[in-house]
């Protein structure tokens, strides 16, 4: 099976003496041992079994195999949630004094582990910014372990060049961890371009109904090891029911975010030629400053359309207020349309200039664009503009 829409499909656990043709849900917590032997051998490790859900579980491991496989990863963990994922990668693989360098347009909970939490154990990160990734270099300093990325960002739709960032990594031995998830693996695999760690919020896209939180990573086997040892002993496993709802959700990842994508970039272009928006920000749009660069690593350009609105909060506060098909909501990736202003909802722990430093200006509106007919979201749109 080598392609990715059979494998998203084909890949399962092993059939019960049930036959049946569906995985089942395994919903226990815990598993058993046939004798004393078997017990000692499974938890040294000489033999591959399921010991306690928090450690695995044949649900997870089927969801976690499929990303791996979709990412071109050796292995991988799966998280309750997205910033568990997150966390867990950062807390395993650094120590009290080593330093990061990211990217300064990230999600806002990445944003606040970086200022607020890490610090307290003398860990600091250096930002740069995306049009000045050129430069990347001369923020790394001799204690540097992690080079950090979204791409595209969340939420003002950077293109960051993955092939460059992989090359700049490798020459000064970085470990190099990228946020997908806006991306999905369907649509771009940075392990090609030299990433060693690929973490994913499942919550959005790999889900894509609104239902279950989740998270994964995955990467190089001996640091996904460690990940795996770190949260064994912590706890922010994946739940077997999510692990279950999301392996079925990664079957129509493909045909999903194809749609996704269609309606996405007619929107986009809808967008660009209204009178009221001042700038709109999609990676396949020929005016986006990165195209070129999206089209290199990209299949398609995600289903994320950021814009802004004239008139400044106010003009933002305003077309919140008139949407009356689409949700107002802070998730994203769904079925169904939503309309988020970042200012006040996901990065509203940001002060204003942090906010301004990252591309986040009062009247920007984050637009997931879902599976409705598109001419249906269009309509309810220009109503809300008008």
């Amino acid at each position: 099976m080598e392609n990715f829409e059979t494998f998203a499909i084909r890949t399962q656990t092993e059939r019960t003496q049930f036959d049946e043709h569906s995985t089942p849900l395994y919903l226990t917590s815990s598993f058993i041992f046939q004798d004393a032997e078997d017990m000692r051998a499974s938890f040294a490790e000489e033999k591959s079994k399921n010991l306690y859900s928090r450690f695995s579980n044949p649900n997870v491991t089927e969801f976690t195999d499929k990303i791996a496989k979709m990412e071109g990863a050796e292995a991988g963990y799966a998280f309750a949630t997205g910033m568990a994922a997150i966390y867990s990668t950062f807390a395993t693989l650094l120590n009290a004094g080593d330093h990061i360098v990211s990217c300064q347009s990230v999600f806002g909970s990445t944003h606040t582990l970086f200022t607020k939490y890490f610090p307290k154990w003398n860990i600091e990160t250096t930002y740069f910014k995306a049009e000045d990734a050129e430069n990347v270099e001369k923020y790394i300093q001799p204690n540097t372990k992690i080079l950090y990325l979204e791409t595209p960002t969340n939420p003002a739709i950077e293109v960051l060049d993955l092939e460059f960032f992989g090359q700049i990594a490798k020459k000064h031995n970085l470990i190099f961890i990228v946020d997908n998830c806006f991306a999905t693996p369907y649509l771009q695999q940075p392990i090609k371009y030299g990433a060693d760690i690929v973490v994913h919020s499942a919550t959005k896209l790999i889900d894509g109904q609104g239902r279950v939180l989740g998270g994964v990573a995955v990467g190089r086997e001996d640091l996904i090891r460690e990940i795996y040892l770190f949260a064994r002993n912590t706890g922010p496993a994946m739940s077997p029911f999510n692990a279950w709802v999301l392996s079925k959700s990664l079957e129509t990842l493909a045909i999903r975010v194809e749609k996704h994508c269609e309606n996405a970039l007619k929107v986009a272009e809808f967008l660009e030629s209204h009178p009221n928006v001042e700038l709109v920000k999609y990676p396949f749009l020929p005016s986006h400053p990165s195209y070129e660069v999206a089209k290199k690593q990209m299949k398609l350009g995600g289903n994320i359309v950021a814009f802004e609105i004239k008139g400044g909060i106010e003009g933002g506060r305003n077309f919140l207020d008139n949407i009356k098909m689409c949700s107002l909501s802070a998730n994203l990736g769904d079925t169904r349309t939503i309309v988020t202003h970042p200012a006040s909802t996901t990065h509203s722990k940001l002060s204003d200039e942090e906010r301004n430093e990252v591309g986040i200006t009062a009247g920007l509106v984050r637009c997931s664009v879902g599976l409705e007919n598109v001419e249906d979201v269009i309509a309810d749109l220009k109503q809300a503009l008008d």
